[in-house]
């Protein structure tokens, strides 16, 4: 019976897959279609877990086949992540405009993302203290063992590397490995060595205007190509979100969230505040935070149902250029950058809480003006080089644990809700890079206020 009733859900998802593509063919808005996969997914992932319960045999053989179409969504996704990441920025170099300006708006983006990241600190410290959060009220399983010696072994990793030795890491010693995402840096290796060759591109220009051209428009050329790919790969959103939350919904485990049900909402509530900073950046711009609201959401759906800052790129950049009116280049380094470089979630908000509850056990008073100004500076600086893929957080919990002598396994007491805190933390990651592309274009003046003003729904990704 086992086979029959998995066969009954896929019948069931096909149906809904059916549906969202008949949206489609009606010219539904993109975002209506997001949103419409969004809610019959939660519903569609309760009513299986209701009827059939976690622990099944039947969810379990149900979610391996929705796999197909929301992990494999994600895995084109982050397919293309790489050649989109690097070919954005060298592409970026190749635009006459944005080259005389480049060292402004590099820097202007790096400067927003890690003072939103010392912000998201803040918020994260400020939001453990209200809500008083201690690690060592937490009850210690099998689970959060094993998550605790996974942590030691990280750990042990990097405990050894100086802060100079860190940022060595970030270089791209072999940008063809950097490519495979092979090292948690890959991505700003990626990013630097296309930096890199677009630098010697803008000296080659001053040269040889003829050569410069060329690999302008090879550049270019690629850019065109990838791009296209993405759109293909969008399209497929409604369907992935689909899959994604039906998983999640189907499988989280209630009861775990019951219990630390003071954590999950100290997270939300921490990672809600982060976001109305965002709104509120883009205010005092003069721009309305509203319309930011309307536009970026299915970008922030996707990154909270698949909890990958790096999958949700392609879709951050289109959103940024089609519809808030960010130049093309600008838009770029802002998605590509905040990959890397102050996640505001992942790096800020996060590391930030778990510190808090830790420095307790180990007899440090977290109120000590020292200790709260010490750890914003920390997050801040280790926000750098955190992978935006899953795992991310973990990444930045161990830097900025370990370089406050605070111990790493503790971190791994929150593994039962950490699915459900990460989907909040990779949609306020995505928010921070895209609140950081529009800031700085309208910054730099370079803002297409009438795209960003124009409220008409684009009906495809």
């Amino acid at each position: 019976m086992t086979t029959f009733y998995i066969i009954i859900n896929i019948a069931i998802m096909l149906l809904f897959i059916f549906g969202l593509f008949t949206l489609q063919k009606k010219h539904v808005s993109f975002s209506k279609r997001v949103f419409i996969a969004l809610g019959l997914g939660v519903v569609f992932g309760l009513v299986l877990q209701l009827i059939y319960g976690t622990a099944s045999e039947v969810i379990s053989g149900t979610i391996d086949w929705f796999n197909i179409v929301g992990s494999g969504y994600v895995t084109l996704l982050q397919m293309v992540v790489m050649p989109l990441v690097f070919i954005s920025i060298l592409g970026a170099f190749t635009k006459i405009k944005l080259s005389n300006n480049i060292g402004k708006i590099s820097g202007l983006i790096i400067a927003i993302l890690i003072g939103t990241t010392a912000i998201a600190a803040a918020v994260g410290i400020g939001t453990s203290l209200v809500f008083d959060l201690e690690a060592i009220e937490i009850e210690q399983g099998d689970a959060e063992t094993e998550r605790g010696e996974y942590l030691e072994e990280r750990f042990g990793e990097v405990q050894d590397q100086t802060f100079p030795q860190q940022i060595l890491s970030l270089l791209p010693a072999n940008p063809f490995l950097d490519f495979t995402g092979a090292r948690p840096t890959s991505t700003i290796a990626i990013v630097i060595f296309a930096a890199i060759l677009g630098m010697a591109y803008l000296g080659v220009r001053k040269k040889n205007q003829e050569h410069a051209d060329m690999f302008a428009k090879i550049v270019d050329t690629f850019y065109s190509i990838i791009m296209r790919v993405v759109t293909l790969i969008l399209r497929l959103t409604p369907y992935g979100v689909l899959a994604l939350i039906t998983k999640v919904t189907a499988t989280s485990d209630y009861n775990a969230i019951w219990k630390l049900g003071e954590f999950v909402l100290a997270s939300y509530v921490a990672l809600a505040i982060m976001f109305a900073i965002h709104l509120l950046l883009i205010t005092l711009s003069g721009l309305n935070p509203i319309t930011y609201v309307k536009k970026a959401l299915p970008v922030l759906t996707f990154a909270f149902t698949s909890r990958t800052s790096a999958g949700a790129l392609p879709l951050n950049i289109k959103t940024q250029t089609r519809d808030l009116g960010v130049p093309e280049g600008t838009a770029n380094f802002a998605g590509s950058f905040g990959l890397s470089i102050g996640q505001n979630g992942c790096a800020g908000v996060y590391p930030a809480m778990l510190a808090v509850m830790i420095a307790p056990t180990v007899g440090i008073n977290p109120l000590s003006p020292s200790f709260i100004a010490t750890l914003i500076v920390v997050v801040a600086i280790s926000s750098f080089g955190v992978a935006g893929v899953g795992g991310g957080a973990t990444f930045a919990a161990i830097l900025v644990l370990s370089a406050m002598d605070l111990p790493v396994a503790l971190a791994g007491l929150l593994i039962s809700v950490e699915p459900l805190i990460d989907m909040g933390r990779t949609a306020v990651n995505v928010s921070g890079s895209m609140t950081a592309g529009v800031l700085t274009s309208k910054a730099t003046k370079e803002l297409d206020t009438s795209v960003y003003d124009d409220n008409s729904q684009h009906a495809e990704a």
